[in-house]
């Protein structure tokens, strides 16, 4: 099955979920309910729902001293092209700073310019 086609199966408060998800980026399970203004109960079990339709990741996490869950979008769900010329990567991504007038940004820019 899809995840077009499973999406189009989620309740009310699974969509409302997996939007806030993916438009946070991540989101640990105790801000998760909250911000859906549903029962910590109702949270995590819509939390589960999307963990097992493989539309969300969930992992362990200590949030404000407690025990919590961080909720984030799987890899699948991120959209990497705008990152990309061509097929390569911008030279903007990752922690090193890169010269605007170097060649890398340059190729970059170039294959951007020239993708059909």
């Amino acid at each position: 099955m899809s995840v077009s086609e499973i999406e189009s199966e989620l309740s009310e408060d699974e969509r409302a979920g997996l939007a806030l998800v993916r438009e946070s980026g991540g989101i640990h399970q105790s801000d998760f309910w909250k911000e859906l203004d549903v029962s910590s109960r109702k949270g995590s079990r819509i939390a589960e729902s999307l963990v097992e339709k493989e539309l969300v990741d969930r992992e362990e996490a200590v949030y404000g001293g407690h025990n919590t869950y961080y909720i984030t979008p799987t890899a699948e769900d991120l959209d990497f092209t705008l990152l990309m010329a061509g097929d390569m990567l911008s030279p903007f991504i990752g922690e090193e700073e890169v010269d605007p007038n170097s060649d890398a940004f340059s190729q970059w820019i170039m294959n951007l310019a020239y993708e059909d």
